[in-house]
């Protein structure tokens, strides 16, 4: 299965497409960070990174798209942008009629490292380590991208096999 995960962010926002089956190493196929420039307008800077992830999921053709969820921080202008930008990468899996996972950032560190409480250094040492990379992917939005990629590899495919078998079992059931 091919997953692009998105690390939302309006500045920069990763972007880590990686490829596998549950229980099994999983494969890097790219990654990227999409860059806005601040000084922008915000329609202009959410277009961008909307055209940005169009085009990527058309050219790589996951399966799914897997999107960290928005947690509340104590920066207001960084958790709107964050949950702006989140909303697109959502969209842009939606407009492709592709199935979206959000996932928190404890979620996500508990799949890669074991630990929910694992900080940047963990994830991105966890994701090159897991990918069998030579070098580790920077910046760390990137890390975090593909990291999500894993984490909806290992634990949303199963999840959803295990929601496809439950609904299809209660449409028997009538």
């Amino acid at each position: 299965m091919r997953v692009l995960g998105v690390d939302p962010g309006l500045t920069r926002c990763g972007v880590g497409v990686v490829e596998g089956v549950p229980g099994r190493p999983c494969t890097l196929v790219a990654y990227y960070v999409i860059y806005t420039d601040p000084a922008d307008d915000l329609a202009l800077r959410l277009l961008h990174l909307d055209r940005s992830l169009n085009d990527l999921v058309a050219e790589h053709r996951p399966r799914s798209v897997a999107v960290e969820r928005v947690f509340s921080q104590h920066n207001v202008r960084t958790v709107m942008g964050t949950a702006q930008a989140s909303a697109v990468a959502v969209l842009a899996g939606a407009r492709a009629g592709l199935p979206v996972r959000t996932y928190t950032p404890s979620e996500v560190k508990a799949a890669i490292t074991g630990s929910g409480q694992a900080d940047k250094a963990q994830i991105t040492s966890m994701v090159t380590r897991l990918l069998r990379l030579d070098e580790p992917p920077r910046p760390a939005d990137a890390a975090d991208a593909l990291a999500l990629a894993i984490c909806h590899i290992w634990r949303g495919g199963t999840r959803s096999k295990l929601e496809a078998a439950a609904s299809k079992h209660r449409g028997g059931a009538r």
